[in-house]
């Protein structure tokens, strides 16, 4: 009699339990992506026509202490984008060298020549007097180096992205699935603006990974935060000479 009475016992906590369990989830809550932009998956999310949601969490503050008033916790609203507003800014931290600043720079190229030197990962906009505009940049991986002369042929903000034939299958052997394509947007790892050289698939161009400025990571394009890349882009026009050496 009591061995039947604990199995009952048993059975009842069993399907409380799941029931328990169907109530828990009866209202699921909702999916809250990371704002880590440059997460490989995020860009399979319909291919560039769904546009995935990030959430951006609030900063809460709230009293310690053992004797502390109960108070209701205090929300502070985040930054946002001066480029974009309406999308909160993401801070992330950038070695003082590939901050903008203006430099001593002598060449022979002409004031308003681009000049980037890949090496040391700088983009400069010569000036007059021996002086240029610096940006840190990222730059072409190993194998992906290239130099040569052209002009900006195309200015776009916010510009979609089409990725090269190649450039899908070599990351598809990788694992990685890119769209075929992608609208201009803060996910594009385009970024805010670009500047097309030549007839090349080159391209000076911003970036939804600004922690990857100053390393040699891209397909040989040349990136810029999109802060970066917006003040560059209003300081040049179609025709700027470029080098890349």
């Amino acid at each position: 009699m009591m061995k039947s009475l604990l199995i009952a016992a048993a059975l009842l906590g069993v399907f409380s339990t799941a029931a328990l369990g169907d109530d828990r989830y009866a209202t699921r809550p909702p999916v809250v992506l990371s704002p880590d932009l440059a997460a490989p998956w995020i860009m399979q999310l319909g291919g560039g026509k769904v546009r995935p949601v990030v959430y951006q969490r609030p900063v809460v503050y709230q009293q310690r202490g053992l004797f502390a008033p109960r108070v209701a916790p205090r929300a502070v609203a985040q930054p946002v984008s001066a480029i974009n507003p309406g999308v909160p800014v993401i801070r992330h931290p950038i070695e003082p060298q590939y901050l903008p600043q203006v430099v001593d720079y002598q060449t022979k190229e002409n004031p308003g020549t681009i000049v980037i030197d890949t090496n040391n990962r700088f983009l400069y906009l010569v000036m007059e007097g021996g002086k240029a505009r610096r940006y840190g940049v990222g730059v072409g991986k190993p194998g992906f180096e290239w130099a040569g002369a052209h002009k900006i042929t195309r200015k776009s903000e916010w510009p979609d992205w089409t990725p090269p034939s190649e450039m899908i299958s070599r990351e598809a052997a990788k694992g990685h699935y890119l769209p075929a394509r992608m609208d201009g947007g803060p996910e594009n790892p385009l970024g805010a603006r670009a500047m097309y050289l030549g007839s090349t698939l080159y391209r000076i161009h911003g970036t939804n990974a600004p922690w990857t400025i100053g390393s040699a990571v891209s397909s040989g394009c040349i990136r810029l935060r999109n802060e970066d890349v917006t003040d560059l882009y209003e300081r040049v026009k179609v025709g700027t000479r470029v080098i890349v050496m």
